[in-house]
């Protein structure tokens, strides 16, 4: 494994878990069958949500190849 490659590790992991709980969460909004309008909000929260958390992994990924691993030398 690369010098990085075990620090990429935990975001990776954690992103994974959470997307597949949005994606269990609009699945069960389905299945439950309210109203349209509980649909498509429980639907499309969920679907952004794990959108910002893969293109926070994605930018966590960068900084760690990077070379820049702690983030409080930002402020």
């Amino acid at each position: 494994m690369t010098k990085h490659g075990k620090k990429m590790i935990a975001p990776v992991i954690i992103t994974i878990l959470f997307c597949m709980y949005f994606i269990g969460y609009a699945i069960l909004v389905f299945s439950l069958e309210p109203p349209w309008y509980v649909c498509i909000l429980g639907v499309i929260i969920p679907v952004c949500l794990a959108g910002v958390l893969i293109a926070m992994m994605l930018e966590r990924m960068k900084e760690i190849r990077s070379g820049e691993e702690d983030d409080l030398s930002n402020y």
